[in-house]
C-alpha cells in the first residue's frame, strides 16, 4: 500500500499515466527486473558460463506474479541486502539443478542500473511522443493565428502588440528543442551495467566483455563500454532534459494560466462539464491543468538536483549516490512524463477568444507608442525620442485611451494627433519570425 498522497488510489491519476504504470508499477517493475535477470542467463549460457537449460528454466519461472513478495521482503530485511530476497524468491521458482545459477556472478546495480536503462529509455520515448504532441499542435495554433493581434507583455504589462501566432511558434520552437534533446542524449542513458563487483566483470574471466554486449543486446540497450557503477552523469543527464522539459511546459501552462483569467479572457482550457471548481463558489473555472503542470515542474526539478548530486561518487561503488536514484528517478520519470501528457492534452484542446485578444489590444492606450519611437527617432535620433517620450508619457496612470495619449505626444512634438494616431497603429511585425520559425519545424522528421 502506498504511503504517500500521490501514490492513492483517489489521487494517482495526477501523478502518473497507464503508460508510466508499465514501467515503475511494482509488479512491473519486478516483471522487468526477471526479464534482466532470464537475458543475463541466456547470454551466460550462450558463452559457456552457465550449462544448458538453466536460461529455459529461469524463463519459465520468471513470472512476477508467483513470487512470494512478502517473504522476499521479509528476507531483505533480515539480510540487510537489496536482491538477496529476489534471488532466494527466484530460487524457490526453479529447478533445484538450476538454483545455484540464479543471478550467476551478477551484483544489485547489475540490475538495478540495467533496469534504470531501460526506464529511462521508454520513458523517454513515452516523453518524447506527447512532445510531438504539443509540438504540433503549437504549430497548428501558430499558422491559425499568425495575424490575430494580441497585447505583447513585457514584467506583466502590455506592450507593443504581438500575435497570438507568434506566442504559440515560441511553444513550439522551444518544445522542438526538448524534443532534440531527447534524441541527443537517449543514446546515452539507454545502456545496460553488467559490472560485477568492482568494474572489472572479474566473476566472468575473459568472456566479460562478450557476455557483457551480448546481455544488452538482448535487451534491446547499448553496450556502455565502461563500467558505470560510481559515474551517474547518465542519470543526471536524464534527469536534467526531463526537468528541463516539464519547465518548458511549465512556461506555456503559466501563460495559459494568466491569460485564462477573467480580466484578460484571451484563452481557456479545455472544458469539463464535470469538472467542479470550489466547493464554495459555483462559478469557479479553475485553470487546473496550466497550474499542475507548475507543480509537476517544480517536483522534476527539485529530483533533478538529487540526481545531479550522485555523479559525486566514491571509487568503484556508492550507495549514497544509486539509492538516492532509487527515489529520484522514477519522481522524475512520473512528473516528467504527466506534465507531457497533460500538457498534450491541454494544447490540443485550448480555446483562443481572438476577439479578446483585439479589444485587450484596444483597450491599452500606450500600445503604440514603439511605434511612434520608430517614427521620431528617423527625426530626431533615438535617444532624444525615447527621452522626449519618457518625459511626455512618464505620469500616466495606465488607463488612458490611445486619442488622450496621442494628444499629449502631439502637443510635445508640434504633429498633428492624427499623425500621431497613424503612427500607433503601425502593423503587428511577428507574421514574418512565425514564417521562418514553422517552415524550420516543419521540415524535421518528426
Amino acid at each position: 500500500m502506498g504511503t504517500r498522497l500521490t501514490d492513492s488510489l483517489i489521487y494517482r491519476h495526477s501523478w502518473t499515466t497507464p503508460a508510466l504504470d508499465a514501467i515503475f508499477e511494482e509488479a512491473n517493475r519486478i516483471q522487468s527486473w526477471l526479464d534482466i535477470l532470464v537475458a543475463l542467463a541466456r547470454a551466460q549460457e550462450e558463452s559457456g558460463i552457465v550449462p544448458p537449460g538453466v536460461c529455459e528454466s529461469m524463463r519459465d519461472a520468471a513470472r512476477a506474479e508467483d513470487l512470494d513478495l512478502e517473504s522476499i521482503a521479509e528476507e531483505t530485511r533480515r539480510t540487510s541486502h537489496s536482491t538477496l530476497g529476489l534471488i532466494h524468491g527466484l530460487q524457490r521458482l526453479v529447478p533445484e539443478e538450476f538454483r545455484e545459477f540464479v543471478y550467476f556472478g551478477a551484483t544489485v546495480q547489475d540490475l538495478t542500473d540495467t533496469w534504470f536503462g531501460i526506464a529511462m529509455r521508454d520513458t523517454g520515448a513515452i516523453v518524447r511522443a506527447d512532445l510531438v504532441r504539443v509540438e504540433q499542435a503549437s504549430i497548428r495554433l501558430a499558422r491559425t493565428h499568425r495575424d490575430t493581434p494580441m497585447p505583447g507583455r513585457t514584467h506583466g504589462q502590455p506592450g507593443t502588440p504581438i500575435t497570438f501566432g507568434f506566442k504559440a511558434a515560441t511553444w513550439a520552437d522551444e518544445v522542438a528543442r526538448s524534443i532534440e534533446r531527447l534524441d541527443e542524449s537517449g543514446r546515452r542513458w539507454a545502456v545496460g551495467q553488467l559490472a560485477g563487483s568492482t568494474g572489472g566483470l572479474a566473476f566472468f574471466g575473459e568472456h566479460g566483455a562478450r557476455v557483457r554486449a551480448r546481455f544488452c543486446e538482448l535487451l534491446g540497450l547499448g553496450d556502455p563500454g565502461m563500467s558505470w557503477t560510481s559515474t551517474r552523469d547518465r542519470v543526471a543527464e536524464f534527469g536534467t532534459v526531463m526537468a528541463m522539459a516539464s519547465s518548458t511546459l511549465a512556461r506555456i501552462g503559466n501563460e495559459i494560466y494568466e491569460l485564462q483569467r477573467p480580466e484578460i479572457g484571451e484563452l481557456g482550457e479545455p472544458r469539463n462539464v464535470a469538472a467542479v471548481g470550489s466547493i464554495t463558489m459555483p462559478h469557479k473555472r479553475n485553470p487546473e491543468f496550466s497550474e499542475h503542470l507548475d507543480t509537476l515542474a517544480r517536483i522534476a526539478r527539485a529530483a533533478s538536483g538529487v540526481l545531479i548530486e550522485g555523479m559525486v561518487a566514491s571509487h568503484e561503488r556508492d550507495g549514497r549516490a544509486w539509492k538516492a536514484e532509487w527515489v529520484m528517478l522514477p519522481e522524475v520519470a512520473l512528473t516528467a512524463g504527466t506534465a507531457a501528457a497533460l500538457a498534450a492534452t491541454l494544447v490540443e484542446g485550448l480555446e483562443v477568444n481572438a476577439a479578446r485578444m483585439l479589444a485587450n489590444v484596444r483597450a491599452s492606450g500606450t500600445s503604440g507608442t514603439e511605434a511612434v519611437l520608430v517614427a521620431l527617432s528617423s527625426r530626431i535620433g533615438k535617444h532624444r525620442a525615447q527621452a522626449l517620450l519618457q518625459e511626455t508619457l512618464g505620469s500616466l496612470r495606465g488607463d488612458e485611451n490611445a486619442g488622450a495619449v496621442a494628444a499629449l505626444i502631439a502637443a510635445a512634438t508640434g504633429d498633428e494627433q492624427d499623425v500621431i494616431l497613424s503612427w500607433m497603429e503601425a502593423p503587428v511585425t511577428t507574421g514574418a519570425l512565425i514564417d521562418v520559425c514553422l517552415a524550420r519545424l516543419e521540415d524535421r522528421d518528426r
